[in-house]
């Protein structure tokens, strides 16, 4: 069985698990921690980063998305929608959530990694504006949630989640649909929801 090296806090490893359990791929969860340099990480990725997906005959793949590529050609399209127009939609949403992710990280990691002096706010500042702006743009217009969804839907879900986990009070104000949108999302999917980062 396939091995998923991962956190429970991170939003790509989120994503991930929830693509897997939605295409209906048994893998192996295997959490480690990244700040430890772990062998087997190291081994199956040299960047050190989740998540990774160690297939059965020992290749590696990394990053999410091209995770999420593997288990929808895996599934016969159980994750990405084969009408062109569709897919586009439907991997540019994916690639957004994953963008406010990494920009979400990175302050993360600013504010964990300096001395509290060291501290760079306009960083900060620019990453939020960045934030902000893209959570605005998909506020104003949710993704509908259809019966069949696909991995943007859960790329937006974990980054939610992680942006709950992370930022609380301070993502969620004027974006009340997005809230919404979260909340539906969990009630639909409810097998998915012990996916979103906690």
């Amino acid at each position: 069985m396939p091995k998923l090296l991962y956190a429970s806090t991170s939003p790509y490893s989120s994503k991930v698990r929830m693509a897997a359990a939605y295409a209906g791929i048994a893998i192996d969860l295997m959490p480690v921690k990244t700040e430890d340099k772990p062998a087997e990480l190291i081994s199956a990725n040299p960047l050190g980063k989740i998540p990774v997906l160690v297939l059965e005959d020992g290749r590696s793949i990394y990053d999410s998305r091209a995770i999420t590529q593997h288990l929808n050609r895996l599934s016969k399209n159980a994750l990405f929608p084969r009408n062109p127009d569709k897919r586009l939609e439907a991997e540019v949403l994916e690639a957004l959530a994953d963008g406010i992710c990494d920009c979400a990280l990175s302050m993360v990691y600013e504010r964990r990694t300096r001395p509290e002096a060291m501290v760079y706010q306009p960083w900060l500042d620019r990453k939020w504006t960045k934030i902000t702006a893209a959570l605005d743009l998909i506020n104003a217009d949710p993704p509908r949630l259809p019966k069949k969804i696909t991995a943007g839907h859960m790329a937006l879900r974990a980054t939610l989640g992680y942006l709950a986990l992370r930022f609380s009070g301070q993502w969620e104000k004027g974006r009340g649909r997005l809230v919404r949108w979260a909340a539906r999302f969990d009630e639909k999917f409810p097998e998915l929801k012990d996916s979103v980062p906690g």
